[in-house]
């Protein structure tokens, strides 16, 4: 049975826009409602009359454009707030002069809805865009800047510019969460086909390399490149994931986000991850199923002093020589082995290389293990191969060279 994808969209706009059209129908009756109770006190009643009746229909027709912000045009707010501009304008053509001076305008709190429609679409500036007109509008129907108006103005002036911005954060705050959501399956992914491919690919190019060179021939050269994309895949595959980098200014929404992961010179970092790259058809690298973190100097070190041993055996055992690469993660330092299957070292050769001025395992092995407060032991019998056995504490500082 196939599997039914579910879509789950996330808007934290989507409740402020139910809010809004709850507003709206609210104090449309509100308006409407006051004008009832009052209706006997108009000079000319038809005049409140025509205007509710205007905007009784215009608030219903337009409830479905204040669902969401595609819906919410620009030529909708610019007519809505027309209609709200235009109540209060006409407000002295239908009440007395005595009236206004202490009564509320014809749309009353209605137009606060106009202007929140603005600042949920825009953002504050459109609110504060969109406060302005009706503060001169309200000023305007009074005749004269009464201590009560003047407040109510501002009150709506500084709501509606705080609301606007709330909203700009909450965008920021959702792309945010979204481009997280989308790293997160991205790294889920990455996990899953590593999975796979640890799973069925690397052993069939094990199998591979295995079985060519045991044929011969023809095969053991198949069986020598499929190694070597082992090898390849194996590291692309131990590698981790990539860090992200990812920046995000959106300084005109009202919030800049930055989302950087960068890695650290002096942060820890995996061994195993640098120590891949030295496996290969001769190689073989054995590693804990776990990260094996250590300061990045110290680690870039240590993988050099690896790299310098097989060196040392590809130099002295020849270029058909096996050699083992075995991590160990003990509690309180890092074991790293290096054997061979090659000759072996005659007993007094490294005195006597280290007299005639050849100090490649003095001081490529030695002398990075012992900057570094560990230690390198080797071990060599004629015939028999040579292990070369490092150590390094956990507690070496990042910066100790």
């Amino acid at each position: 049975m196939p599997k039914r994808e579910r879509v789950m969209r996330m808007s934290v706009e989507l409740p402020l826009w139910r809010a809004l059209a709850g507003y709206r129908v609210l104090t449309m009756l509100y308006a409407i409602g006051l004008g009832a109770t009052r209706y006997g006190l108009f000079v000319r009643p038809w005049v409140a009359v025509c205007y509710f009746a205007v905007l009784f229909v215009w608030t219903l027709a337009t409830l479905p454009r204040v669902r969401n912000a595609a819906s919410c045009t620009k030529r909708f707010l610019a007519a809505d707030l027309a209609i709200a501009l235009t109540g209060v304008l006409i407000t002295p053509l239908a009440d007395s002069h005595q009236r206004i001076a202490g009564g509320p305008t014809l749309p009353s709190i209605w137009t606060a809805g106009a202007v929140l429609a603005f600042a949920i679409k825009g953002g504050w500036r459109w609110a504060a865009a969109a406060s302005t007109p009706v503060a001169l509008a309200n000023l305007v129907e009074r005749g004269h800047p009464a201590r009560d108006t003047v407040h109510s103005l501002i009150l709506v002036w500084v709501a509606s510019i705080a609301i606007g911005y709330v909203v700009e954060v909450a965008r920021a705050s959702e792309r945010t969460l979204a481009r997280a959501l989308e790293i997160e399956a991205a790294t889920r992914e990455r996990e899953r086909l590593a999975r796979d491919i640890h799973d069925g690919v690397l052993q069939v190019l094990a199998m591979v390399q295995r079985r060519g060179a045991v044929i011969g021939g023809e095969a053991a050269e198949l069986g020598r490149l499929a190694g070597e994309q082992e090898v390849a895949l194996r590291t692309l595959v131990s590698g981790g994931l990539l860090p992200v980098s990812r920046v995000s200014e959106d300084a005109a929404a009202g919030a800049v986000v930055r989302a950087v992961v960068e890695p650290d010179d002096d942060g820890p970092v995996d061994l195993r991850s640098l120590l891949a790259p030295c496996a290969g058809a001769r190689v073989s690298l054995a590693e804990p199923g776990a990260p094996v973190p250590l300061p990045r100097p110290a680690a870039r070190e240590l993988a050099a002093a690896v790299g310098a041993a097989l060196d040392n055996v590809r130099r002295h055992a020849g270029e058909r020589a096996r050699a083992w690469i075995l991590v160990e993660d003990e509690p309180d330092e890092v074991v790293v082995t290096v054997r061979d299957d090659g000759p072996g070292i005659p007993e007094g050769r490294l005195a006597q290389a280290e007299g005639e001025g050849r100090l490649g395992v003095a001081q490529s092995i030695r002398g990075r293990l012992r900057d570094l407060g560990g230690s390198a032991e080797l071990i060599s019998v004629p015939g028999q191969g040579t292990e070369v056995e490092l150590k390094v504490p956990k507690n070496v500082k990042a910066g100790r060279r």
